[in-house]
């Protein structure tokens, strides 16, 4: 054992020393350190699905299309969220735009009456009311807060698989689309 001193980032500010520490020793620190920062990245993306998992929803909706052999049933799927106790939902314009039918499935399995109420495809946003009780809202967080390099979670429905879940992190603030559109970019 040698008497080296190491220093070891704790967090800002705030700074431990470590006397008479080996290699070995520092070897299972890190990894001991490297188990905890993913545990603890773990816990966090767990929480964030456990709080959002009840607002978020799964669309179903079913299409007709005119080929040329005549009209075609067609459908797909998306994902929206709970935005109110009373039954507002968003979701994307492109998943609601156009259906002949438009099934919403809660997170219990209940499948309440839904419409439309109005688009913004130039956004791709769309607001619905879903007539339910007991409605569990998203709570909406400050965007102005946000950070690049930022834990970024997604949590939907893609294709028809309930509560999918993602991470990643935010890769950029205040990028701009070509129509004008102010987006952030995430890496998930």
């Amino acid at each position: 054992m040698t008497d080296e001193i190491h220093t070891v980032k704790l967090a800002d500010n705030e700074r431990e020393h470590l006397v008479g520490e080996s290699p070995g020793e520092r070897q299972d620190s890190a990894t001991d350190n490297e188990g905890a920062l993913f545990d603890a990245y773990s816990q966090a993306v767990v929480r964030a699905v456990e709080t959002v998992a009840p607002s978020v929803v799964r669309i179903d909706v079913a299409k007709t299309r005119q080929t040329s052999r005549g009209p075609r049933e067609g459908g797909g799927s998306g994902s929206g969220f709970i935005i109110s106790s009373d039954g507002l939902m968003l979701t994307n314009s492109h998943v609601v735009h156009g259906p002949a039918a438009v099934h919403v499935i809660l997170s219990d399995g209940r499948r309440p009456d839904a419409v439309l109420i109005g688009e913004d495809p130039e956004s791709d946003l769309a607001v619905m009311r879903v007539y339910a009780p007991n409605l569990a809202p998203l709570k909406f967080a400050d965007s102005s807060l946000l950070r690049v390099g930022q834990l970024a979670i997604a949590i939907g429905s893609p294709y028809g698989f309930e509560a999918s879940v993602t991470a990643g992190v935010v890769s950029a603030l205040g990028r701009s689309l070509p129509e004008g559109r102010n987006v952030l970019s995430t890496g998930t």
